[in-house]
């Protein structure tokens, strides 16, 4: 009986049926297989993986196209094989041939089969019904040849395969608006979509299909961020996607899209102009595809330039719209390109892995192009403690959170950014590094375990530590620090390139080793040393992380570090800069490690002998020579004398200090040990009691230093007796410091420290005399060596301790007007230091919260003694001296104030609440209201009392805490009307003290509102005060300003201000240039009645300048820089005025817009007012130079004829400039006058001014005399102009 061949049997069939010759054979047997069969048959064979491809192959060929049955029987074959492929139960392989075979056939199928098909897919997506998407591949080769149809019916009509495909990808696209089960299938669907759009864009619409696709994702992440925000509270009408998942989609989205651009360089092109116009249109998800462009080599430079000149212009014009109220009210807030870069790194995060290249590369193209550069002569100008303010700054300091961000976030990068960033630090030599240490250093702090695997790269960087500059190698070292707690092997790495170093013919290489050993000592903990927090609480909290090891090996501690302390001591026989290192250094490391404290004390102790005259009765009680040494000729400090007596002191001062706090009743604690202790302690007392009763009683012969000493720097003798001044002053400034903490108020004590600063001052005051009589005035005063702790102790006490028992011995210090001063002048100084520098000398210096505390205490005591004894008060003897301790204290508040602002910008509020009570803007306003009640006392005295040098530190002061105020609150508001009411009232002769007020209004005033209307008054006094060019007219006595006068008409610093006026104005135009190019496409954007704000804006800001100018220009100004910035300015406006002409050329031409009425009127005051009056004063610019030269000959030698006509050289320069700017406004505005059918020309003037010209009115005097009456209609007509600026 004959039985039906299995399911094996039918493949094998239709497998050997095909590779025979008889086709028909297979189509009649392919005929008796029903559908349901050969449906199984497929299943099976799939499933089993065995000939399957054969037996496709074998179906298609028994299927001829032509016939229906055939054609029905492979569109079968495809409407099973699809679903098959996605539904996951296949092996990858055998589904990968499937879809093969599909995609070599699909040519062959129908029209309405290919229909079909497509719609299958378009269904099965929007379903969510692809699940692995293998099929997908199948669906491009679809739609191509769908395409290629030339009618289909579609409805009740016909389409052609064009059109059916759009419908299609139409009905696609529109499916993320359709309600689905399932949102994350949903998503999946985006990247074949954003593919297949790719693909699309090769027929045309690039740029559509990118600003899409972009502008999908954009709208995606905004939808995100503000779910984020407003947590679930929000209702949304789609429910938005997960952010991990959302993350995923667009990391494939751009994969496809960086394929796209590789083989399609047009879709790059187009890619990269999109930015260029623009930065407004970058997203987190744009700047990811950029840097994954930038993988493309040809493109790499492109988006990398680009991408600079986004951030630097974001920073630049969040900058300008910060410092402008003007601005800020008439755009929306700024979108900080900066921002979006940190948002991609953080979006990198899920797997980008496309994308961390680019952001390594732009990370360190930002540090590289911004970082800070050498000053002259190769000095670093940038301290690294200030704030980043500039964009420059502000661009350099993003590239290091980028890299930061990135090292934390991707393992695979670390290695790159460590090596990189060590290269930086070892080749750049030349240029400061301190960008790259602050970066290696958050990077070690961020992860010092993931550093300790790449190790390898930082001992290979210490190989270099001796050839490297000493900052370099100091910010490199404080940054491993924390690394050698835990890695053996970093630290013996170290400790080996630092014993070389300590031998290197290089004076930096010895530098480093002393640095290096100083940090490793005050950083490994020798076991019963005290604990931390009694030292400081800056350490205490590193401390508990870094005594990792220390417990265990406190022993190996101990003898690591007095090995290292027995190389110092070599250093002591080197050069001066040595030691002085060792000096500043040991301080530090004692109160680090106490237990050290025997073997230093010894140190310091043997060397200090060396120098110190132990005979009782012999003078002086140092030896001088031995601190010098010679070269030949040339005379060098050999020992710092000073610096070693004042590390002794402090060191000896803070072990007595702790003994007693840590043990107050010493009892039971290790003899032997307090023996030795005792044994150096009381030696150094005895010495330094010795050398106070000494110095005092040593005259200035002793030294060889009496008032017939050469101090000239010109020969040696003078080079060795300067150093000997500057040693013995510091000797006498450490043993005051001493005297007064060992005093302990005591009467007798304070006799004899003012003893020792009355040695101190005689020899400060010849010093100052002799160097002062030199050609050139080389003597700056020597650095202080006293304290800043002791500094800010004795202001303390000095002015405001009123304790009855130490009144008597504070009586002494007090009644010395000379040891006041030079306690509050120290005081100054030593915040000077810390202003430029960001530390001060001696003990704590490098300790920010400690220096912060002081600078606490010296503003109170400062204020204190600078409002309650008003110069006004003191005696008429004492005056100068006592009103010019005024100044000072008023120096030293200037100086912190501006110290906070740049060093603790957090803390300034800290700094000004000396109460606890009351807001930070009321503690402040409680400042400035001291500052302007005293500014104001100033102002009301006659001009005989008025001290000019206070009143511009007084304005200082305010503007700096000014700055502090917000420009909404009702102190500003009062700032600024209190500072108005002032310059208006105030009428001094002093342009110094004019100049610095009228900054300050400026300075306020652009956070107000636009400073435009006071330029224009400004301006008219300044035409009032100076007078007319033409000396016959007769200007209209205008006085907004009392504070402008003949002296002080600052036209300069006016002129700077409209300068910066001109900048918002230019920005503001350029700004709607580049929006009216991207807006190409748009209607007209405004009608008839209605103007854009920024254009009016822009019309009324050039208005009133025009005017202002207007004014100016026919002023009498001073020949020389006033005149040449004039014609500057001049130029400048003509250049804007161009700009704005261009803009509305470009609107006419895209939109056919009406000009506005306001423009008209800027037209025509331009023509009309300035630009004549432009040729007048040309004309007598040119007129008073000539003339100027003439008398000048006359009067004064050949020096001043050379400055003369050098300077008329460079104010011709100046005009022509004008003239072409003038002239290229004409030229355009006949340009937009053709184009917008408005006559603009008619309201400019033919120009006179040339090389070539005739005076008009020389000419009108000789016509005059030949005919009378033709000569009047004539003068009315030539003389108009003139006639308008005598009545303004």
């Amino acid at each position: 009986m004959w039985q039906p061949p299995s399911k094996t049997g039918k493949i094998d069939k239709i497998v050997s049926l095909s590779d025979g010759d008889s086709t028909a054979e297979l189509q009649t047997y392919l005929s008796s297989l029903k559908n349901d069969q050969l449906i199984t048959v497929i299943t099976n064979g799939a499933l089993k993986g065995k000939k399957v491809g054969a037996m496709i192959k074998g179906i298609f060929a028994g299927s001829p196209p032509s016939t229906t049955e055939g054609s029905n029987r492979r569109l079968l074959v495809y409407q099973h094989c699809i679903p098959l492929c996605e539904s996951g139960d296949l092996q990858t392989e055998v589904a990968a041939d499937i879809i093969g075979l599909l995609m070599l056939e699909t040519r062959t199928l129908s029209g309405p089969s290919l229909a079909q098909l497509a719609s299958l897919f378009v269904d099965a997506i929007k379903v969510g019904k692809m699940g692995s998407g293998k099929s997908l591949e199948l669906f491009p080769t679809v739609l191509t040849a769908l395409a290629a149809c030339e009618a289909l019916s579609y409805g009740k009509g016909e389409l052609s395969g064009e059109e059916y495909k759009k419908q299609l990808i139409n009905s696609l696209c529109s499916s993320r608006d359709v309600p689905l089960s399932s949102e994350e299938l949903q998503f999946l669907e985006i990247p074949p979509l954003v593919y297949q759009l790719l693909l699309l864009s090769a027929k045309g619409c690039k740029k559509q299909v990118l600003d899409g696709i972009i502008g999908y994702f954009k709208d995606q992440d905004v939808r995100q961020e503000e779910e984020q925000k407003h947590g679930e509270s929000l209702d949304l009408e789609v429910q938005s996607i997960p952010q991990d998942q959302l993350r995923h989609v667009e990391g494939t989205a751009i994969l496809h899209i960086v394929f796209a651009i590789r083989l399609d360089h047009e879709l790059g092109r187009e890619f990269l102009k999109t930015f260029k116009m623009s930065y407004s249109d970058l997203c987190p998800f744009s700047v990811a595809l950029l840097l994954s462009v930038a993988r493309i080599q040809r493109y790499e430079e492109q988006v990398f330039d680009l991408l600079k000149g986004a951030i630097i212009k974001s920073f630049k014009d969040e900058q300008l719209q910060q410092g402008s109220k003007f601005l800020q009210d008439l755009l929306p807030k700024h979108c900080s390109v900066a921002q979006m870069i940190l948002d991609t790194v953080k979006n990198s995060v899920f797997g980008w892995d496309h994308v961390t290249q680019g952001l390594v590369q732009l990370g360190f193209f930002l540090m590289d192009t911004f970082g800070p550069k050498p000053g002259p002569f190769g000095k670093t100008t940038d301290g690294s403690a200030t704030i980043a303010r500039t964009p420059t700054q502000q661009s350099c300091k993003l590239g290091g959170q980028m890299l930061l961000q990135g090292f934390k976030i991707h393992e695979p990068i670390r290695g790159e950014i460590l090596e990189q960033v060590l290269n930086r630090l070892v080749t750049k030599t030349a240029s400061p590094v301190s960008h790259y240490l602050d970066l290696f250093s958050d990077i070690v702090i961020s992860a010092p375990m993931i550093l300790l695997e790449s190790s390898s790269k930082v001992t290979e960087t210490f190989d270099h530590l001796s050839y490297l500059p000493l900052a370099t190698v100091q910010g490199l070292l404080k940054a491993v620090q924390p690394l050698l707690k835990v890695s053996m092997s970093l630290k013996d790495a170290l400790i080996l390139v630092l014993r070389k170093a300590m031998f290197s013919s290089q004076l930096d290489g010895r530098k480093s080793a002393v640095t290096g050993f100083l940090l490793l000592l005050k950083n490994f903990k020798v076991l019963g040393s005290l604990a931390s927090s009694q030292c400081s609480q800056a350490v205490s909290s590193s401390q508990i992380q870094v005594d990792v090891h220390s417990r265990f090996n406190s022993a190996a501690n101990e003898a690591f570090c007095l090995e290292i302390l027995s190389s110092l001591r070599r250093c002591l026989g080197q050069q001066a800069d040595v030691r002085l290192m060792l000096y500043e250094g040991f301080y530090d490391v004692l109160r680090r490690n106490s237990q050290l404290a025997s073997s230093i004390m010894q140190t310091l102790l043997s060397q200090l002998r060396r120098y110190y005259e132990p005979e009782q009765d012999l003078l002086p009680p140092v030896k001088l020579e031995p601190c010098i040494t010679a070269h030949g000729d040339q005379v060098y400090l050999q020992e710092p004398l000073a610096h070693l007596v004042s590390c002794t002191v402090h060191c000896l001062l803070w072990l007595q200090n702790m003994r007693r706090s840590a043990n107050p009743n010493a009892d039971d604690s290790d003899e032997d040990e307090e023996e030795e202790e005792e044994g150096y302690q009381s030696e150094l007392q005895t010495i330094l009691e010795s050398m106070t009763r000494r110095m005092i009683k040593c005259e200035l012969e002793d030294f060889e230093l009496d008032k017939s000493a050469e101090f000239s720097l010109g020969s040696s003798v003078g080079v060795k007796n300067n150093i000997y001044a500057v040693l013995v002053m510091g000797v006498y400034e450490v043993l005051i410091e001493y005297n007064f903490i060992k005093a302990n108020y005591s009467k007798s004590c304070f006799e004899e420290l003012m003893q020792l600063f009355n040695c101190y001052h005689k020899l400060s005051e010849i010093l100052k005399e002799k160097s002062g009589k030199g050609r050139v005035p080389s003597h700056k005063t020597p650095r202080s060596l006293l304290s800043m702790g002791f500094i800010s102790t004795l202001l303390t006490v000095l002015f405001r301790d009123s304790t009855q028992s130490k009144e008597e011995a504070l009586l002494v210090l007090r009644s010395s007007g000379e040891f006041v001063r030079y306690a509050v002048s120290v005081a100054v100084q030593k915040i000077q230091q810390l202003e430029e520098t960001g530390h001060t000398d001696g003990p704590d210096g490098h300790n920010t919260d400690r220096t912060f505390r002081f600078l606490c205490d010296m503003t109170s005591v400062l204020m204190w003694r600078y409002t309650n004894i008003p110069s006004v008060v003191e005696e008429a003897g004492k005056k100068e001296k006592r009103s010019s301790l005024s100044l000072l204290c008023l120096e030293g508040l200037l100086r912190i104030f501006t110290t906070c602002q740049q060093r603790y910008p957090d803390k300034m509020a800290q700094l000004l609440s000396n109460m606890d009570d009351g807001s930070v803007t009321e503690m402040n306003f409680f400042y400035i209201r001291q500052f302007q009640r005293a500014l104001f006392t100033q102002l009301s005295g006659g001009e005989e009392e008025f001290n000019s040098k206070e009143a511009q530190l007084l304005v200082s002061i305010l503007s700096v805490l000014s700055r502090q105020l917000k420009p909404s609150s009702k102190q500003f508001v009062q700032m600024i009307t209190w500072t108005v009411k002032i310059c208006k009232e105030t009428s001094f002769e002093d342009p110094a003290f004019s100049k610095g007020l009228l900054s300050l209004l400026f300075n306020l005033h652009i956070l107000y509102k636009s400073p435009v209307g006071l330029l224009l008054e400004l301006c008219q006094d300044i035409h009032s005060q100076l007078g007319d060019i033409d000396q016959d007219v007769e200007v209209e006595k205008q006085s907004h300003f009392a504070t402008v006068n003949m002296k002080t008409a600052t036209t300069l610093l006016v002129l700077s201000q409209v300068d910066r006026v001109l900048d918002e104005v230019d920005w503001l135009i350029a700004r709607k240039k580049s929006q009216t190019a991207s807006d190409k496409s748009g209607e007209a954007t405004q009608t008839a009645g209605q103007q854009d704000p920024i254009e009016k804006a822009v019309t009324l800001q050039l208005g009133t300048l025009l005017t202002a100018l207007n004014e100016l220009v026919q002023t009498a100004v001073l020949s020389g820089t006033c005149t040449i910035t004039l014609l500057r300015e001049l130029r400048r406006i003509y250049t804007i005025l161009t700009t704005l002409v261009k803009y509305y050329i470009q609107v006419c031409a895209t939109q056919h817009g009406m000009l506005p009425a306001r423009f008209e009127k800027l037209v025509k005051l331009s023509g009309s007012h300035l630009t004549p009056q432009c040729y007048s004063f040309i004309t007598y610019v040119q007129s008073a130079e000539f003339s100027g030269g003439d008398d000048k000959k006359k009067k004064k030698r050949n020096e001043v004829n050379a400055a003369a006509s050098a300077k008329l050289l460079r104010e011709t320069k100046a005009i022509p400039d004008l003239i072409f700017s003038i002239e290229q406004y004409e030229k355009y505005l006949i340009t937009l006058s053709k184009k917008s059918k408005v006559n603009l020309m008619q309201y400019m003037k033919l120009s006179t001014s040339r090389d070539f010209r005739i005076n008009a009115a020389t000419l009108d005097a000789a016509l005059q005399e030949q005919d009378d009456s033709l000569e009047v209609s004539e003068a009315e007509e030539t003389q108009e102009p003139k006639q308008k600026k005598r009545k303004q």
